[in-house]
């Protein structure tokens, strides 16, 4: 094992997690996982692995590098009786199990969670989805971007006289992600304090749903569906992006009263503070045009190094908008290692997020790159007592 931080304390390490998921949603939870320290087992199909292998950049599978990190590799063929019978023997000695098919599909394998929780009844099993595991739309085939539609994310994000935006990256998935690992450490907490294993139920939709906040309470005050504004808010301001004289863009959230006031002190023009166009924040959106024009001015005349460093020094609220070589070279970026570089055989290194969040006495560690295909399959059917003429049988087989 290539262990890239020794000696750091990782507070899951007494976990063993079973990921029968593709892609995006079901590799963001254990990965959280497997930071902490949690043994994650990939079960992936033989041949083919998790089509998350296949999103290549340049040939390379830069997606599974950085979402596999930490996790091992093991090759079943759950087609073939005996690749589930493997399966399930090495459920009865997981605490989690992930899977994302199709609702139903376990079942018809002989998987389901029935079949898990009577094997090992201290299991938690964790049910990824689109739709949710009921309702009307339950087996519909679901991704990410089909709920960041349906959630009413889309149609918040973009401009009002252009089509609404989806997100260009994984979000919905990633948030599911995220809510998926802390239901399972609810889970766990619940089993390790006299309770028993559960299922899980983790749609996208419900996560993605939740992003938007009071969006339904709002809508039911006003019966009025907000448009959409850009880069701009709603509910407070002054808030957009503006150009810089160099070509470059400022972000700014000027948001709360205080704020606002040191930002029109500071441009020179103190007296739209009490201006009744100005005032309060709900004023400001109604007028945003006019309540950002000292800004835009301000900004559009300076560079971006020269804009910071008058906001920074009048301590008001911006900051520069990256591309992602901005980022990764920024100091503060740098001097808190947001972004860690581990060794690989194809890249050299690769540039990844550190561990999140950072907990002061058992942070977590990098301990292994995402792994190859089957890489660990031998390893962990010989604590099945399968030695390794059987697991050669197997792989003759197309078992593993």
């Amino acid at each position: 094992m290539i262990d890239f931080q020794p000696g750091v304390i990782c507070p899951l390490d007494d976990l063993v997690v079973l990921d029968l998921t593709r892609l995006v949603a079901g590799n963001m939870l254990s990965l959280q996982l497997a930071d902490f320290g949690a043994e994650v087992i990939k079960i992936e199909e033989p041949g083919k692995g998790d089509p998350l292998r296949d999103w290549r950049v340049e040939g390379i599978s830069a997606y599974w590098k950085v979402y596999a990190r930490n996790k091992k590799s093991v090759t079943l063929n759950l087609r073939e009786p005996d690749g589930r019978a493997l399966l399930l023997r090495l459920a009865e000695r997981a605490d989690v199990l992930i899977e994302n098919f199709r609702p139903g599909t376990l079942e018809k394998m002989g998987l389901g969670p029935q079949v898990l929780l009577g094997r090992n009844p201290g299991i938690v099993v964790v049910r990824v989805s689109g739709w949710g595991q009921d309702g009307p739309y339950a087996e519909r085939p679901g991704f990410g971007t089909l709920v960041e539609a349906m959630s009413g994310f889309a149609a918040r994000n973009g401009f009002p006289d252009r089509e609404p935006v989806l997100p260009p990256l994984a979000f919905a998935d990633m948030i599911a992600g995220l809510y998926g690992a802390f239901a399972v450490m609810t889970a766990l907490r619940h089993r390790d304090k006299g309770g028993s294993g559960q299922v899980i139920d983790l749609p996208l939709l419900d996560p993605m749903f939740s992003v938007l906040g009071p969006e339904a309470a709002i809508y039911q005050l006003t019966r009025k569906i907000k448009p959409r504004v850009g880069s701009r808010s709603n509910t407070s301001g002054p808030r957009n992006v503006f150009p810089t004289r160099d070509g470059k863009w400022i972000s700014m959230s000027a948001s709360m009263q205080a704020m606002t006031s040191r930002l029109y002190t500071a441009l020179g023009v103190p007296e739209m503070i009490d201006d009744p166009r100005f005032r309060t924040n709900e004023a400001r959106v109604a007028n945003a045009d006019l309540a950002e024009a000292p800004i835009r001015d301000f900004i559009s005349a300076h560079t971006l190094a020269e804009g910071m460093a008058f906001f920074e020094k009048h301590e008001i609220t911006a900051a520069p908008v990256y591309d992602i070589d901005q980022f990764v070279a920024d100091p503060h970026v740098q001097a808190r290692q947001i972004v860690v570089e581990l060794p690989d055989r194809e890249m050299g290194t690769v540039p990844m997020h550190a561990v999140v969040p950072r907990l002061s006495v058992s942070p977590g560690a990098l301990r292994r790159p995402a792994p190859d295909l089957g890489e660990h399959t031998a390893e962990v059917l010989a604590r099945l007592g399968v030695d390794d003429a059987g697991w050669q049988a197997l792989r003759q087989r197309k078992i593993c």
